[in-house]
Parts: structure tokens; C-alpha cells; sequence
């Protein structure tokens, strides 16, 4: 590939190197130049443009990702569409990462110029993270790079959890407290849900070997029984491993190198798994047993070799907390905001939200693909004719909020959707309420692109930027400093370091209606 600065007359047909400003118009990075394009930067007063430009047998980024990202999405992962030489997998459901972290390595040293990035080894995802990231750094790679990188490639997986069945045995002995025994059963049941696991039976017994291992011989349907106990465990003679032995088990591990968790005890009696839960499992702190619970959850094996490898990494921070990483990334979930509230001055009368669409106003389309999208209730800003508006979303899954000063414009109904999120939304997808081509496709992508809560999130179409754009909780506060009929996008340019640009699949970005013209057009397609 060449990249070098060269005159306007030999840079037609070249990729631009750099965005930049020409002519007031602003160029992407990576747009292929025209001779319309030359002829306008001539006038703009340019003399030469820093260009690439693909030799014979090259794989332009974007369709190199692509490959790389195909080839690495194994069960229960998906490749996004690839947006700036950068392709995101994608886990398809919840549960745990598998990656060959040899294979990564292998892969990362084919050539400097082709990265691949993944979480942990056994992390916990939610369906929609964001599990691993390729990117190319230049804007190509040579056909024989591309080759061998594929050709080391293993594909990422997710375990799935499966709802199976898990039992709670807690030992007791004389004057233990009813009340924490509660405790310990409502947070083991919330732990089982968070991962898809069905809670069974929940029984208590006396805290000696043989009323114990008369509980565990008893057939039942579980896939695991986990054991409480009311003393902790110290050596295989004590009550739980000795009960397993005693019920006609095995002790799989005693102890485990992850803190908190170094008591935990794993048994096998027949097929169904045996955990004795450590102290620290009675709290909803992550520790050493959600480890263990996870991979069987999922229908992994989990052996005493497994335990001793997990010394590394094993001490967790105190703060660390159980609930699966939500639809990208970071603690919580990404919502939607709809804003519905203007006045539809150029339509010269009828609101263009309540307009009739293939049998559907326009606002319920946007609506239908947020829900589609899997994503959570929407909000529903309304001002002008708010009315109408509610009575075209009657009995759809929304939120309607009023923005009272919706007569000062566009930032107004933002304020107030922003005011309306509720506390568990780290980011939050703006959509326009006469967008009704926006597709589920885009939503779920914007939303698995968020990594944290100060990420920005573009749809570009063509090499324009379209609508809607997501945002992360930190912005909030800037978003609702905002005046006049401007929305989010004028903050672009002071955050463009956490500005992430999602490839669309289709024009629905950039198509709003709001001429009659606009509309016919729409009713015609």
C-alpha cells in the first residue's frame, strides 16, 4: 500500500489519508476521491492531499475485518458490521467467553498491522457485549497477511448458561439464626437467576455427616446441590466432604487459589455436581464459588486441575459484584429516548409523527424497532399536539413524558427524556420520532458498541453520519446544558475521542420526514 502526501493531479481515485475540512465540507478519513472531489479541492486552494492507496493484491481494512471477524465468530458470537478497518464480535447470548489465548497471541503476531482484542478467558457476558475487537491499522493489508491470519484464527465461542436445576442444602446447628438462613437462600436465588440457572429445592438439616449424607443420597431432579454449611470447611474429614464420600460421592477439590472463595469444596455424586459453598457465597460479593457455579451452568467441566489454574487473577477486589455485564460492556442496560414533541412546521399542517405509513403512524415504526431491537420500554418525549401523538402509540410498551417548553426547541425534549431514565440505563440511544426507517439491526449494534458510560455511538451511511446517536450516562449533564432547537450532535466535536462510528445497514439513518414530499416518497417504498 502507498501512503504519501501527493499533488491533486495524481490523487484521484486515492483513499484520503486524513479527515479535513475542504471548502467548508467536511471529508472523512478513508473517502475515496473523485475527480469531482479534486476539482473541489483546487478551488478550496489545495495543492496536494495526503492519500493511500491499495497496491495489486491488497485487502482494503474494512473488507479485511470483515474476514478476520467471520473467521473468529464461533457459537453464540457474532460479527457486527465493520466500520473504519474495525469489526466487533458480538456474544449472541449470555453466558461465558471461550478463547484460546495462545490462538490470540498467535494471530496478533502475523503482522503489526492486524490487532485482535478479547475479554478475559471464562468472562461472564451478557448477550449483546461486546467480546472481543478486531482492527486494522492501516487502511490495508496484503492478501498473503490476511491469509495467514485467518488461517491461525480459532473461533471465540460462548458457553451458554441453560436453565438447569440447582438445590440449596443449609446445615444448621442449635441457635443459628433463622433470619440469616433466609438471607443466604434469597441471595443464592437471585445469584441462579442472574445466570439463568432455576432455583429447586431448599431444605435445611442438622450439621453432622450422616443426616447430611442422608440429604445428598436422596434422588433428585438437580443438576447441582449446593451445600451450606454451618461451620466452614477445613479439611476433607469435615462434615461436607465426608458426607459427599459417605452418600457414595467423590471430593473433587478441597480449596481453591481465589479470594474470596478458598473454602469452597467440589464434589460428584453420580452425574450431579456437589458444591460446598464457602462463607463469602452468603453474601451477593463475586468470589471463587460464582466461578465454579458459572462453568456448570454453562456445561463446562470443572476439575481439580481447572481449580488450581485459576490462581491467576484469583484475588478479586472486595467491590466486585455478581450481576452479569450488561448489553455492552459496563454494569446496567442502554434504553431509548423518542423524541416526539415537535411542531412539524414544514409539513404546513399535519403533525408528520401521526402520519399514516403503511397502516402505522409514523412515530409507532420507531417504536416497533426499538422493541424489536430487544431493547428496554422506551421514552416518548410529546409537546405539540401531545394528544395525538398517545393516542397513535395507545397500547404500545412505552413511557410518554411531556416536555412542557417544547417550544424552545430540539434541546428542550431532550431535558426532558434525560430527566425520565431510570437509574439502571448507563447509556441512551436519541431517536427521532419521524425516523421510521431506523431498523432493529442498527439499534442492537449501536447498543453492543457502547463499552462504557462515556461512550459516544454514530451510525455513518455512505460516509455521512446519520441519526440516531447513543449516548453514555457522563454526557448527561452536558446534554441537558443545552439551549435552543440544537440537539446532542453539537457536543460531537468536544468529545471525539469517545466518538465510536458504527457502519449502517441500511439509508433509515439518514431518512426523516419532513416535507409532504418526504412522506410520499416513503409511502412509495
Amino acid at each position: 500500500m502507498i501512503f504519501a502526501s501527493v499533488a491533486l493531479r495524481d490523487a484521484e481515485g486515492a483513499l484520503l489519508a486524513h479527515g479535513q475540512s475542504v471548502g467548508g465540507t467536511r471529508w472523512s478519513k478513508g473517502r475515496r476521491l473523485s475527480a469531482g472531489d479534486i476539482a473541489a479541492a483546487h478551488d478550496a486552494g489545495l495543492n496536494t492531499l495526503t492519500v493511500a492507496r491499495l497496491d495489486d493484491g491488497d485487502v482494503a481494512e474494512a473488507d479485511a475485518a470483515a474476514r478476520l471477524g467471520t473467521a473468529l465468530a464461533g457459537e453464540g458470537v457474532v460479527a457486527l458490521p465493520p466500520a473504519h478497518g474495525r469489526v466487533n464480535l458480538a456474544a449472541a447470548t449470555a453466558g461465558l467467553l471461550i478463547v484460546d489465548a495462545r490462538a490470540v497471541d498467535a494471530l496478533n503476531a502475523v503482522d503489526e498491522g492486524l490487532t485482535l482484542g478479547t475479554l478475559a478467558p471464562y468472562a461472564r457476558v451478557a448477550a449483546g457485549e461486546i467480546v472481543a475487537t478486531v482492527k486494522i491499522i492501516p487502511y490495508a493489508v496484503s492478501g498473503d497477511t490476511l491469509a495467514a491470519a485467518v488461517a491461525c484464527a480459532v473461533p471465540l465461542r460462548v458457553a451458554a448458561f441453560r436453565a438447569v436445576t440447582v438445590d440449596l442444602i443449609q446445615t444448621e446447628l442449635s441457635g443459628q439464626s433463622a433470619k440469616a438462613q433466609a438471607k443466604t437462600d434469597a441471595v443464592t436465588r437471585a445469584r441462579l437467576a442472574a445466570i439463568g440457572a432455576v432455583a429447586g429445592r431448599s431444605e435445611t438439616c442438622a450439621h453432622d455427616i450422616e443426616a447430611l449424607a442422608e440429604r445428598l443420597a436422596q434422588p433428585t431432579g438437580a443438576a447441582i446441590t449446593l451445600v451450606t454449611g454451618a461451620s466452614a470447611t477445613v479439611d476433607r474429614r469435615d462434615v461436607i466432604p465426608a458426607a459427599i464420600v459417605a452418600a457414595g460421592g467423590i471430593v473433587e477439590r478441597l480449596g481453591m487459589p481465589v479470594d474470596p472463595g478458598n473454602l469452597l469444596c467440589l464434589g460428584r455424586i453420580g452425574g450431579r455436581m456437589v458444591i460446598g459453598l464457602p462463607g463469602c457465597a452468603r453474601s451477593p460479593k463475586r468470589n471463587g464459588f460464582d466461578w465454579v457455579l458459572e462453568r456448570l451452568v454453562a456445561g463446562l467441566s470443572v476439575t481439580s486441575a481447572d481449580i488450581a489454574n485459576m490462581g491467576v487473577g484469583g484475588l478479586l477486589p472486595e467491590a466486585e459484584r455478581p450481576q452479569p455485564r450488561a448489553a455492552t460492556g459496563a454494569a446496567g442496560v442502554v434504553g431509548a429516548i423518542i423524541l416526539a414533541a415537535g411542531r412539524s412546521t414544514r409539513m404546513g399542517g399535519p403533525s408528520k409523527l401521526v402520519a399514516d405509513l403503511h397502516g402505522r403512524a409514523v412515530v409507532a415504526h420507531v417504536v416497533e424497532a426499538v422493541a424489536a431491537a430487544g431493547l428496554p420500554r422506551p421514552i416518548v418525549v410529546v409537546g405539540d399536539r401531545a394528544e395525538t401523538v398517545r393516542a397513535a402509540l395507545d397500547g404500545q410498551a412505552v413511557e410518554i413524558v411531556t416536555a412542557p417548553d417544547f417550544a424552545d426547541g430540539l434541546s428542550a425534549s431532550l431535558r426532558a427524556g434525560l430527566a425520565a431514565v431510570p437509574p439502571e440505563w448507563r447509556a441512551a440511544l436519541v431517536l427521532l420520532g419521524d425516523m421510521p426507517r431506523v431498523t432493529p439491526t442498527i439499534l442492537r449494534a449501536l447498543a453492543a458498541a457502547a463499552t462504557d458510560d462515556a461512550t459516544i455511538v454514530v451510525p455513518v451511511r455512505a460516509g455521512k453520519r446519520g441519526n440516531p446517536v447513543l449516548w453514555g450516562r457522563a454526557h448527561f449533564g452536558a446534554l441537558r446544558g443545552l439551549s435552543g432547537d440544537v440537539g446532542g450532535k453539537a457536543l460531537l466535536s468536544e468529545h471525539a475521542d469517545r466518538v465510536v462510528e458504527v457502519a449502517a445497514d441500511s439509508d433509515g439513518v439518514l431518512i426523516d420526514v419532513d416535507t409532504p414530499e418526504a412522506l410520499e416518497t416513503l409511502r412509495q417504498t
